[in-house]
C-alpha cells in the first residue's frame, strides 16, 4: 500500500510525527498548517486521503471538510483534542471517514489510515503500486528496508535509512537539521543537530561518485540538506 496523504495540522511538532510515521509506513506525505492551505492543496494535488486537523486557524477542519465533500471523494480522517458527541456527530455529517481524539498513539493513528485507505479501495487491491520510494538515482524500499542507488545495494544504518527515506520521498525539498533530526529519534536518544551532519557525510561516502562534491546530497548553506533531483 502506498498513498499520497495531506497531513493539515496547525501544530509543527505533530505534523512532523505524522510525516515521519507515513514515510516509515511507505506512504508520501504533504503537510499544511492551516485550513485554507490544506483547501488549494487538495484541489492541486488530489491526494489520496486527508488527516485533518480540527482546530486549524484560517478556516478550521469543519469548513474544509464541507469544501472538499462539495466536489471531491477524497478520504478524511479527523484529528482534534474535542471529543463531546455532537462534534463527533457533526464531522461525520459532514463526510469524514473516521475520526480519532487526541492523544493517540502513532500505530494507531497508521492502522486506521490503513482502514480508511483499503475501505476507499486507495490500496495495492484496489489499484497496483509500488511502494518503493525513488528520486535522484535512488530507491529506498519502506517494506523490505532497502536502498539502492543507480541499480546498486547500499548497506544504511536505521538513522540513515530514516533520514534518506524522507528527503527521496521530497527530493528538492530543503530540510532543516532539526527536521531531519525528528526522523531519527527514537533510533539514537542522543543524537544532536550535530549528528545529522555525521549521517550526512555518511549517506555521501555511499552514494556519492565523489563525497567532496556532491551531486545529489546537497547543503543549503545557513538552512540544512536537500536530495537534488526529481521523483521517478
Amino acid at each position: 500500500m502506498c498513498a499520497h496523504v495531506l497531513v493539515a495540522e496547525d501544530d509543527e511538532m505533530q505534523a512532523e510525527l505524522i510525516r515521519r510515521s507515513l514515510l516509515t509506513e511507505g506512504h508520501t506525505a504533504t503537510v499544511v498548517h492551516d485550513g485554507a492551505a490544506a483547501i488549494t492543496a487538495a484541489r492541486k494535488l488530489r491526494p489520496d486521503l486527508v488527516v485533518l486537523d480540527l482546530m486549524l486557524p484560517v478556516i478550521d477542519g469543519f469548513g474544509v471538510c464541507r469544501a472538499l465533500r462539495g466536489e471531491d471523494d477524497i478520504p478524511v480522517l479527523m484529528l482534534t483534542a474535542r471529543s463531546t458527541e455532537d462534534d463527533v456527530l457533526l464531522g461525520l455529517e459532514l463526510g469524514a471517514d473516521d475520526y480519532m481524539t487526541k492523544p493517540y498513539s502513532p500505530r494507531e493513528l497508521m492502522a486506521r489510515i490503513r482502514t480508511v485507505l483499503r475501505r476507499s479501495g486507495r490500496t495495492a487491491e484496489g489499484r497496483q503500486e509500488d511502494t518503493v520510494v525513488r528520486a535522484a538515482g535512488l530507491s529506498v524500499d519502506p517494506a523490505r528496508h532497502e536502498v539502492r542507488c543507480d541499480g546498486t545495494p547500499v548497506d544504511c544504518t536505521p538513522a540513515e535509512f530514516e533520514i534518506l527515506l524522507a528527503m527521496t520521498a521530497e527530493p528538492e525539498r530543503v530540510f532543516s537539521r532539526r527536521q531531519l533530526l525528528q526522523y531519527t529519534r527514537g533510533l539514537d536518544r542522543a543524537s544532536t543537530e550535530r549528528a545529522v551532519d555525521v549521517h550526512i557525510m555518511n549517506l555521501r561516502k555511499k552514494i556519492e561518485a565523489d563525497p567532496r562534491r556532491p551531486a545529489r546530497l546537497l547543503t543549503v548553506f545557513g538552512v540544512g540538506y536537500k536530495l537534488r533531483g526529481g521523483r521517478a
